[in-house]
């Protein structure tokens, strides 16, 4: 791990990008790992080359025998429509392992629906109790319970304005989201994953949600409630599209 003494320049700014958790034992967590996770979203071009339903088994056989951990959904607003979700803690991993299965059969026909790809890097706030479950582990068993078959994956961006309030009017604004999220969570309504994607979306986007539960309604119920809170209020810009999938399958490998 690259020290402050090793980046810090005369006239530069030292730049961190280390991830950080609340202290243990006298010693603040810090780590610089984090996972990278990618949905592509696409449509059977040539519904009539196989049964119905016959691309995602195929599909789901392929990422099986090549142990690729993922997430395969039918797509649950379009009847042609499925979802490839993918993770690994290297983003090469997304060009050289997951990239090539689409030139094999049956996703050579595919077609992917275009600004619905979603991409993003686990992050931390910097008080996690356990970084290292927080950044590598806790998004892929959300999305690996078999308790959960229903997923909820959308984007969002804040307005600029956002980035330029005080640190604690933002922490305030934060926390009220936070909590609406804990109490579906400890009801079993709601898990959500939560993923940074600036730099990395081609819309411009600021962070992907991922929403996994038992039933659909209470992952819509909770879109609802958080539109009352301030942060989606007064500084959300965009978000969406929504891609509302059930699970074919699932293969989990090294995580």
């Amino acid at each position: 791990m690259t020290t402050e003494a090793e980046t810090k320049q005369p006239g530069l700014p030292v730049i961190d990008v280390t991830e950080y958790g609340s202290a243990r034992g006298g010693v603040r967590q810090a780590m610089d790992r984090r996972l990278f996770m990618q949905l592509i979203v696409f449509d059977d071009a040539a519904p009539g080359a196989e049964k119905a339903g016959d691309l995602g088994l195929l599909l789901c056989d392929r990422l099986d025998k090549g142990a690729i951990s993922s997430v395969v959904y039918a797509d649950a607003t379009n009847p042609r429509g499925y979802g490839l979700l993918t993770w690994n803690e290297d983003p090469g991993y997304f060009v050289h392992a997951v990239r090539p299965i689409f030139d094999e059969s049956p996703l050579v026909r595919v077609v992917p629906r275009q600004g619905w790809t979603m991409f993003g890097r686990t992050y931390s706030m910097g008080h996690e109790p356990d970084l290292e479950y927080t950044l590598i582990r806790r998004a892929v068993e959300q999305v690996s319970n078999p308790s959960y078959p229903w997923h909820v994956w959308y984007p969002l961006r804040r307005i600029p304005a956002f980035a330029g309030l005080d640190p604690h009017e933002q922490g305030q604004m934060l926390r009220e989201h936070a909590q609406i999220g804990m109490a579906y969570g400890a009801s079993e309504l709601a898990h959500d994953v939560r993923l940074a994607c600036f730099g990395l979306d081609e819309a411009d986007n600021e962070f992907v949600i991922g929403l996994c539960g038992k039933e659909l309604h209470p992952l819509s119920h909770l879109v609802q409630s958080m539109r009352k809170t301030k942060q989606t209020r007064e500084f959300i810009a965009k978000m969406g599209p929504f891609f509302v999938g059930r699970v074919l399958s699932r293969v989990r490998t090294g995580y």
